[in-house]
């Protein structure tokens, strides 16, 4: 690599601010021809104990309290915001006013109005924009997708997406920020259905983008425990019976139905509350000449069925060599590939596009985000109002109840 080595930093140094800094790391050594190395040279995070994790992972990096300063550096390309959701507006406009490239995650702010200005600023600025939609890089999804778009299933009828997961399922879950309207947006949505929606949408290619939704949710869970200082979205209150609590203000679960532009029927389904549930996310396509079904839990495997349209087999196919980014980390099939896999070929995307590499063209990027969140805008909406809703309308929707709320 004869390129200056891309300088970067992190915003936000919990546990996804420690995935991006480890796939920056390790992003040379699975691809050592990308054109560019990235470089960890700074981390922001408001709380002592980040920034001296920071120091004690990755040395001499640089650490500051002020994010604003890490964006204003003048030695900095590349900057990762990992910092919670509400913040997500206001930093990924500033990096990209700043003339930084940036890797966001999702769900880049508690509104599609939120992912539209981050995106906004992102093309005024000529910068990358990445979005970690990380699920979609898994090997055996890449397949999938291929397999989709060369016709193997013949044509997409109705498919399912689920995440499910337990983090909220105990009453005594602190009332964290992803528990409030003001912090948190839509709840389950944004935080486990942006994933779903980002799914269906790279699965089926054009065919998959979403025109109308409807949509039920609820919570599992109406007050939890007032935190107790800094927690994460997994802490537990000891039991207490004078313990203070607060309102959950937005949704545990949702189930919907997605219409896509090419007539397929998709259920989605994400609760953040599911007991028995740990990181049970998949999807199911069927069509008219075969399925396919994929589980997170088990990444290398896709179940395929067809083209026998009865008494069908199922197969399972070991992900390997020339599905998608496999060959970067192992030599044969079979062999695990994890989540945090996933982020560093999300970095490596990142880096191509901003290389101006063919490859880039395949990250997910604020547009994305922008679509997934007009869908779950409308998905909020069609649970509001009990009805099915079109997506290019949701935030008219969305709006008119906000000010219907705000009157009452």
């Amino acid at each position: 690599m004869s390129a200056a080595p891309l300088r970067a930093g992190v915003i936000g140094f919990g546990w996804m601010g420690r995935v991006h800094a480890m796939a920056y790391a390790r992003l040379h050594h699975h691809y050592p021809r990308l054109g560019r190395r990235v470089e960890l040279v700074a981390v922001a995070d408001d709380q002592p104990a980040a920034r001296q994790d920071a120091a004690a992972r990755f040395g001499d990096v640089r650490t500051c309290s002020d994010w604003r300063e890490l964006v204003e550096a003048g030695d900095l390309d590349v900057v990762s915001v990992t910092a919670p959701n509400w913040l997500h507006r206001e930093l990924g406009v500033a990096v990209a006013q700043a003339g930084k490239h940036l890797w966001i995650e999702k769900p880049v702010g508690l509104t599609a109005d939120d992912a539209r200005a981050v995106a906004d600023a992102v093309g005024a600025a000529g910068v990358v924009g990445v979005v970690g939609f990380n699920y979609r890089h898994a090997p055996a999804v890449a397949q999938a997708r291929r397999m989709i778009l060369e016709g193997a299933v013949g044509t997409v009828t109705t498919g399912q997406v689920r995440f499910l997961t337990d983090y909220a399922a105990s009453p005594n879950g602190v009332l964290t920020w992803r528990f409030q309207r003001r912090r948190g947006g839509n709840g389950v949505l944004g935080d486990l259905a942006s994933h779903a929606v980002d799914l269906v949408r790279y699965l089926l290619g054009p065919a998959g983008e979403i025109t109308d939704v409807v949509a039920e949710t609820g919570q599992a869970v109406a007050r939890r425990p007032l935190p107790d200082g800094v927690g994460s979205h997994y802490a537990v209150a000891g039991p207490s019976e004078s313990v203070a609590t607060g309102d959950v203000e937005n949704p545990d679960w949702v189930l919907g139905v997605l219409r896509t532009a090419g007539g397929a029927v998709v259920g989605v389904e994400a609760s953040r509350a599911s007991v028995g549930h740990q990181n049970a996310y998949g999807f199911e396509v069927a069509g008219t000449r075969g399925r396919l079904a994929w589980d997170f839990r088990r990444p290398g495997e896709l179940l395929v069925s067809g083209p026998e349209t009865v008494n069908a087999p199922e197969v399972r196919v070991m992900a390997g060599p020339g599905h998608g980014d496999y060959g970067a980390f192992q030599p044969g099939a079979g062999i695990a590939i994890g989540y945090d896999d996933l982020k560093v070929i999300e970095a490596s995307l990142l880096v191509s596009r901003i290389c101006g590499s063919p490859r880039g063209a395949e990250a997910p990027t604020t547009a994305d985000a922008v679509r997934s969140a007009e869908v779950l805008d409308a998905m909020d909406a069609s649970a509001a109002r009990r009805q099915w809703v079109p997506v290019a309308t949701a935030g008219t929707a969305l709006n008119a109840l906000t000010t219907q709320g705000s009157s009452s």
